[in-house]
């Protein structure tokens, strides 16, 4: 007796959902960067001075929350919108000319390696189930209650930013002055390897390769911030 196989799922609602919780994961270490970066490079200036790096970070979490949801808002409106115009296409086609549209489902199941009498009759049964879906599906890869809502994406991508931006402003407050940029340094570190091997295990590639890359990157603009910082005060100073 065979053992039961473990089930892959292909749904293209599965996929979305995977997708999304990518860009989460995604948004989520871009806040942890940036925002680490910038109060870094202001504590590097003058590390007792808190007003400062907490105007700093409040700065840097509210500008890139707005700048990832304007971002991902265009992003995503401008790929709803090609999608509706290609639903609308083929609806219109759909009318028009039904036998041509048929005969190009036909062939499309023809090309995936059924013979012509089976994809003629599985074009004709998900014709008679329905059309339009039968079509966007095989022409074009879409469903029509998948195609994505720009305001959703850019409240996500705006929360994930903020969920992730948030670390690095508390570790560089909570922390005693000349604790501030080694602490802020090993939170990110730590936080950026949880989202680099969670992104790694959605995306289904190796782990430690993906946590290394991006903490040694997250490292790198710390350190580059930091340089800058400590130069710039140097020189106003």
């Amino acid at each position: 007796m065979s053992t039961p196989t473990h089930f892959e799922p292909h749904d293209a609602a599965f996929a979305s959902k995977l997708n999304w919780l990518r860009a989460g994961v995604l948004g989520a270490n871009d806040g942890i960067v940036s925002v680490a970066a910038l109060v870094v490079g202001v504590a590097a200036v003058n590390p007792t001075n808190t007003a400062a790096i907490l105007i700093a970070g409040v700065a840097g979490v509210a500008a890139g929350a707005i700048s990832m949801a304007l971002g991902e808002y265009v992003s995503v409106s401008s790929q709803r919108d090609s999608e509706l115009a290609l639903i609308a296409k083929e609806k219109r086609e759909l009318e028009e000319m039904p036998e041509e549209e048929f005969a190009e489902l036909v062939a499309i199941y023809e090309q995936k390696g059924l013979s012509a009498a089976t994809a003629k009759q599985v074009a004709l049964e998900l014709t008679e189930h329905d059309a339009l879906t039968a079509h966007l599906e095989a022409e074009l890869n879409i469903r029509e209650e998948h195609i994505s809502n720009p305001w959703h994406a850019a409240l996500s991508s705006a929360i994930a930013f903020l969920c992730g931006a948030v670390l690095p402003v508390l570790a560089v407050m909570l922390t005693p002055n000349d604790w501030r940029i080694p602490a802020t340094v090993i939170a990110v570190v730590i936080a950026l390897a949880i989202t680099g091997g969670v992104g790694a295990y959605i995306g289904g590639s190796p782990m430690p390769r993906s946590i290394l890359r991006v903490t040694i990157g997250g490292a790198a603009a710390l350190g580059v911030t930091y340089v800058i910082g400590a130069l710039l005060g140097t020189s106003v100073g």
